[in-house]
């Protein structure tokens, strides 16, 4: 999903169907909500849903550049340490090869 945020950059969550992804979708849909009620005016917001195949490292990296993303919002991983070394971790790739900052929003324990 991608969203402008207030000053016309666009955010984007990637999600699947893990709880931390959904997590990460709630925090920012939370604090835009947060930021739209602070503001005390109306902000426009305008969301889309991206599919993309392949390997979900590769593919949100390209949609960051494909679709200029200025945010990439990702939920942290929910790999042991022993499938994170030898699988990777999507969060873990994305931070070191995207071409924006990214956010890794943590679940709460």
């Amino acid at each position: 999903m991608a969203v402008p945020a207030e000053n016309g950059k666009k955010v984007m969550v990637a999600i699947d169907e893990s709880e931390s992804s959904y997590h990460a979708l709630m925090w920012v849909l939370k604090n835009l909500r947060d930021s739209i009620a602070a503001s005390g005016s109306p902000l426009l917001v305008n969301a889309e849903t991206i599919a993309q195949l392949g390997d979900p490292k590769q593919a949100i990296c390209d949609a960051v550049i494909k679709h200029n993303i200025d945010l990439l919002v990702l939920g942290d991983t929910e790999l042991g340490k022993i499938q994170r070394f030898f699988l990777g971790s999507v969060s873990n790739y994305c931070v070191r090869n995207a071409k924006c900052p990214v956010l890794v929003v943590k679940k709460p324990e």
